[in-house]
């Protein structure tokens, strides 16, 4: 019996590696090698009733999420740049150009325009919803610029000692979806800029992960599914899959032309991830799970004489061969049903 659970073990584990191959392909052992041995296993291990998961390992990148290009909203000499891997916040002083601070406020929109009394429009809003973020009130948050408006801009001029004009535009502050990390800079201090030319490139200040499936590979990596991320220093954060992309490209490896996607994964607990930027990582897949299922190890699967697959039951210093139908594989754990198995009896297994 020796013989017929380390041959299945073998090949279960070469299915399994191999990306799921049906375990009803692997090969039943010769009959000499399937004469049982009268002698009871020399381990056991338990069967288990509880949820199993067909989990996957792959190799990701620690980074941030949304990269986009910062344009300058000004024309003049850049005279001062926030540093690379600095963070800025809402109403954090980005750049300055000629000696002229531009701060950050949070909006999906642009900053494209000059805003004043009489002006209305998304941007308008974003700008009192800023304002009113900042501790500033007297006017109501909507999408019309009205002389309560300019006075509250007033304030937030005077507070930064500006001019207080009443107006703002391009030239005192920029829109970003959040908080932004300055990944790298497009100009250096000195440079002429001018609306349209970029400043830096951004990142989201979350720290999310990246890596890549293979097209035929992608259905084990849905939005929403809960994965675990191996970082360098040994310890593991919990996340789940925040985007999949729909566009398959060529692998980062120049020879590497397999199609592929890429997915990114967002920390339930970004704060507390602390490795350094684009360092390796394995993220840890579910997959599919089975909820409530009878398991077993792998490797106390038998290859039947007859065809199919069994377990060697061990009960009061005896033990006994029993049918089973196999199931979904997954932790070093197969599923199993039939032959009267319950949780809790006994299984041959090798010796370890």
């Amino acid at each position: 019996m020796k013989a017929r659970r380390i041959v299945v073990a073998a090949l279960v584990v070469i299915a399994v590696a191999g990306g799921g191959v049906a375990v009803t392909a692997l090969t039943t052992p010769d009959k000499e090698e399937s004469t049982q041995d009268s002698a009871l296993p020399p381990a056991t291990a338990p069967i288990e009733r509880g949820d199993l998961s067909d989990s996957t390992q792959v190799d990701g990148k620690l980074g941030y999420a949304k990269e986009r290009k910062l344009n300058a909203g000004a024309v003049g000499t850049l005279t001062w740049a926030t540093g690379t891997g600095s963070e800025v916040r809402r109403d954090g002083r980005l750049y300055e150009v000629n000696g002229k601070p531009v701060r950050l406020m949070y909006g999906s929109g642009p900053m494209y325009r000059n805003l004043k009394t009489g002006d209305e429009g998304r941007d308008v809003e974003q700008l009192e919803q800023n304002l009113a973020a900042l501790g500033y009130t007297g006017f109501t948050v909507d999408d019309e610029y009205t002389s309560l408006t300019a006075k509250a801009v007033k304030r937030w001029q005077k507070a930064h000692d500006l001019k207080q004009t009443g107006t703002v535009g391009p030239e005192q502050i920029t829109f970003a979806s959040g908080a932004v990390r300055i990944k790298s800079a497009d100009s250096a201090v000195g440079d002429q800029i001018a609306p349209g030319r970029p400043v830096f490139t951004t990142t989201g200040s979350e720290r999310v992960v990246t890596f890549q499936l293979e097209v035929s590979e992608s259905k084990i990596a849905k939005v929403g599914d809960k994965v675990s991320v191996g970082l360098p220093d040994g310890s593991s954060a919990e996340g789940s899959i925040s985007s999949v992309s729909k566009t398959a490209k060529a692998g980062d490896s120049p020879d590497d032309q397999t199609p592929k996607i890429g997915v990114t994964v967002s920390f339930d607990k970004p704060d507390k991830v602390n490795a350094v930027d684009q360092a390796p990582v394995t993220v840890s897949l579910t997959g599919e799970t089975r909820q409530g299922v009878l398991s077993v190890p792998v490797n106390s699967l038998l290859a039947l004489p007859q065809g199919g697959f069994g377990v060697e039951v061990v009960e009061n210093g005896t033990s006994r061969e029993v049918r089973v139908e196999l199931g979904m594989f997954g932790q070093g754990r197969v599923e199993v049903s039939g032959g009267g198995l319950r949780a809790g009896m006994k299984v041959g297994v090798p010796k370890i």
